[in-house]
């Protein structure tokens, strides 16, 4: 198998709801599992990114939304063997629970430090014991659990790279990585449809709701059908109602990349769209998603995880683009045009949480991206001497990444600080 195929498969994963209040429920609930008796008091550590991402976040299966539910949630109902889908099947009855556990001041939440770099401490104290869980670099990656300070399980912290700390991704220029989507045999790829399984049924439950805004007004400017002939408001539609449907906390897993559900539907359901309204075969779509998922997991190994940069438009954004290039018949060059198209407009877009705003973001994107393609068809770009644009695709998308780490991180302090005025009003 191809590194890159591993890549992608390594990097997919299902996450319900918005990826960092279930990585929330999830630290506290396997801290849970390592008391005795009944939950008294939950303690949560967060990075700047992970406190910032999961405040006002929609919660699958809850009304609430937020860092002190999540873990609320995850101290009475989550099961942590389901890993970011641990908040799958909580009840109303679960709900009370939660929400009297924070009414009674049993959760507390503190920031740990203004990082990109993924961190939770949960500590979960019981009747007569004691536990924590620290999660490092990925939203499932434990790296210690301790039982009445007595560690018992631990291991390296770090994201795995190789020499001199570059990324495998960051080997691959955007000629070599076009080369692997053209040739790579397609059955070394077909697991990629599993993300259009997901993310399908993530947009049905989004368009269905009575809850979401968005989803029914795209419908209607798409002519009030799923597919319409107009193929960028139907990307529109399919991709920001399923965003919408995560935000809220509709209970239906997407399927992520680089550890966020937005990013995979950003990267995935645009290219569903043009595969239905353009008529192009499942094989190409497949090939297309496949390049998307590795020029978004490109940028976003620069920008880290969790940081003050929308990732989803920016990262997920610039992918997709380049997806539709593909399928369209354009060469690397036509993609690198369109990455300094897209580095040159919604580079700088702020990340201010995990909420609704995601989708507007997405609405952003979307349009972004299609604009972007459209005039690199055309010869018209942004040329690589003017504002962060590089002499070679790669380094644009490494500049893209920097405008986050180390760019933004002042951005991030001001962003948590307007948080935190808000929690404390």
């Amino acid at each position: 198998m191809h590194v890159l195929t591993e890549l992608i498969r390594n990097d997919m994963k299902p996450a319900l709801g918005v990826t960092e209040p279930g990585a929330i429920a999830f630290a506290v609930s396997t801290a849970r599992k390592h008391i005795q008796g009944t939950v008294q008091h939950v303690s949560l550590r967060l990075n700047s990114g992970m406190f910032k991402n999961a405040f006002t976040c929609g919660i699958p299966g809850s009304s609430k939304v937020g860092n002190y539910y999540a873990a609320a949630l995850g101290a009475v109902a989550a099961d942590p063997e389901k890993g970011l889908e641990c908040l799958e099947g909580i009840t109303q009855e679960d709900e009370v629970m939660a929400c009297q556990m924070v009414d009674d001041g049993k959760i507390t939440v503190d920031m740990s430090e203004i990082s990109s770099r993924i961190f939770i401490e949960a500590k979960v104290t019981g009747e007569n014991s004691e536990s924590s869980v620290i999660i490092r670099d990925a939203h499932t990656n434990i790296v210690e659990i301790t039982e009445n300070s007595r560690v018992v399980f631990s291991k390296e912290s770090g994201e795995k790279v190789q020499q001199e700390g570059v990324h495998p991704i960051h080997r691959y220029t955007l000629e070599q990585m076009v080369q692997y989507v053209k040739t790579v045999p397609i059955e070394e790829i077909r697991f990629i449809d599993e993300a259009y399984e997901l993310n399908w049924k993530l947009f049905e439950e989004g368009i269905g709701s009575p809850r979401t805004t968005y989803a029914p007004y795209l419908l209607a400017r798409n002519g009030g059908v799923i597919i319409s002939e107009d193929e960028q408001k139907t990307a529109s539609l399919l991709c920001n109602a399923a965003i919408e449907a995560r935000v809220i906390g509709l209970s239906r897993p997407a399927m992520s990349i680089t550890g966020s559900g937005a990013h995979g539907i950003i990267a995935t359901m645009p290219l569903y769209a043009a595969y239905q309204v353009g008529g192009y075969t499942r094989e190409a779509l497949l090939r297309a998603t496949a390049l998307s998922y590795l020029l978004c997991m490109y940028i976003k190994e620069y920008s880290g995880k969790l940081s003050a940069f929308c990732g989803c438009a920016i990262a997920a954004g610039t992918g997709m683009a380049c997806g539709l290039v593909f399928l369209r018949g354009g060469d690397a060059e036509v993609m690198t045009r369109t990455i300094q198209n897209m580095a040159s407009s919604i580079t700088g877009m702020i990340c201010d949480g995990g909420n609704q705003g995601c989708t507007m973001k997405g609405i952003v994107a979307v349009d972004a991206a299609y604009q972007s393609v459209e005039m690199a068809m055309q010869g018209v770009y942004i040329h690589s001497v003017h504002g962060i644009n590089g002499k070679t695709p790669e380094e644009t998308m490494r500049n893209m990444g920097r405008i986050a780490v180390p760019g933004m991180v002042g951005t991030e302090k001001t962003i948590v600080e307007m948080l935190g005025e808000k929690q404390r009003s």
